[in-house]
């Protein structure tokens, strides 16, 4: 199967993935968006940009999945810091149940094809 137009397999994946690994954390807790923009470059496999994050950030305010407020910031103008709302846990929460599912699923037909 050829990936759609210079798209990497990994790069699809990460696609998919990408809002619910923001949405997951902001589940821990409020966040402003230049610091998820380095969580998620630290993850392996997630390496994302400021173009990629803001967008998505502004999406998920307008679908309801996260909230946001103003704070005031000791190292520069005022930050928005991004909370997760009720749908956006329940948004998650689907996320993790189908995506554990798939996963497994991934696995095992991936290990049962390369068994000798």
């Amino acid at each position: 199967m050829v990936a759609p137009e210079g798209q990497a397999p990994l790069a699809q994946m990460r696609k998919g993935a990408i809002e619910y690994c923001v949405l997951a954390l902001v589940s821990d807790g409020e966040r402003y968006g230049f610091e998820l923009v380095r969580e998620l470059a630290a993850a392996d496999g997630l390496v994302t940009s400021e173009g990629t994050v803001y967008p998505l950030l502004t999406r998920l305010r307008r679908e309801g999945l996260v909230d946001t407020v103003w704070r005031e910031s000791n190292q520069g103008p005022p930050r928005r810091y991004y909370r997760i709302t009720p749908e956006g846990r329940r948004a998650l929460d689907n996320f993790v149940s189908n995506w554990q599912r798939f996963r497994d699923a991934v696995d095992h037909l991936v290990a049962t094809g390369r068994e000798p």
